[in-house]
């Protein structure tokens, strides 16, 4: 690893999308910071990645704790003194028993936990990393919503309610926006795509489609070049074959 390399880090990445980022992103040349709050869990996939070739190093982390966030920034900064890419994957989608499919069912606690993990643990890790980003002027933010969060097709699309994750989802994407106006002068480019729906432990085994192929937008939003998109939402290149913007 030599002084030019981009590091990244992905959050949630033992498994599933996170774990499908981190190795393509790896793929290309950037050093990934693999994490996940099961340490076991974590080295077991780093473990696999690094038997690829590939140039990766993991470190636990909680993003729902203040102190794991602190500790994981500090380490960052005596490790890699910077960090250029943050993919924000990990997510909950609690919608396991007929009442939390209903807004006049779900339970407030669940509804909380569902927002504290998709949108303020984001930008708990967000306000920490950030800095690092600043020191060398440059950053890229690739925050993973969903098109079950956007506004403009949410009366008509065919998709279940599933309150919990699609409001933290559209509280996803309204970070995004303000995230990428607070920033517009630096060259930190924040963006949120929608990987779709992929075979995964949360999207299950009849999804149509990869972890691999929902992850080919984060990575195209991870690299863009300066002066790349800002405060906008992608669908998966998958469905259009190349990066489309969605409405909001």
């Amino acid at each position: 690893m030599t002084t030019q390399t981009k590091i990244a880090v992905v959050t949630g990445s033992n498994r599933g999308l996170g774990y499908a980022i981190s190795r393509k992103l790896a793929q290309i040349g950037i050093h990934v910071v693999l994490t996940s709050r099961n340490q076991t869990d974590g080295l077991a996939a780093k473990q696999q990645l690094s038997s690829e070739g590939l140039d990766i190093n993991y470190h636990v982390l909680d993003v729902n704790s203040d102190n794991s966030v602190a500790e994981f920034t500090q380490w960052l900064q005596q490790t890699y003194g910077k960090l250029d890419i943050l993919v924000n994957n990990a997510g909950i989608n609690p919608t396991a028993t007929p009442e939390e499919s209903s807004l006049l069912t779900v339970r407030l606690e669940t509804m909380q936990a569902t927002f504290n993990t998709n949108v303020l643990a984001v930008l708990r890790i967000s306000q920490a990393l950030i800095p690092l980003m600043k020191l060398n002027n440059y950053g890229r933010i690739v925050n993973v919503s969903t098109e079950m969060a956007s506004l403009y097709t949410m009366g008509s699309d065919y998709y279940p309610l599933a309150p919990s994750y699609r409001l933290s989802k559209v509280g996803i994407n309204g970070l995004t926006i303000l995230l990428a106006r607070e920033l517009q002068n630096e060259n930190i480019l924040v963006n949120a795509y929608s990987p779709g729906w992929m075979k995964t432990d949360m999207g299950g085994e009849n999804a149509p489609f990869t972890a691999e192929e929902g992850a080919e937008t984060a990575v195209y939003l991870a690299t863009l070049p300066d002066g790349g998109a800002q405060g906008q939402f992608f669908a998966e290149m998958r469905k259009f074959g190349g990066p489309i913007q969605l409405q909001w």
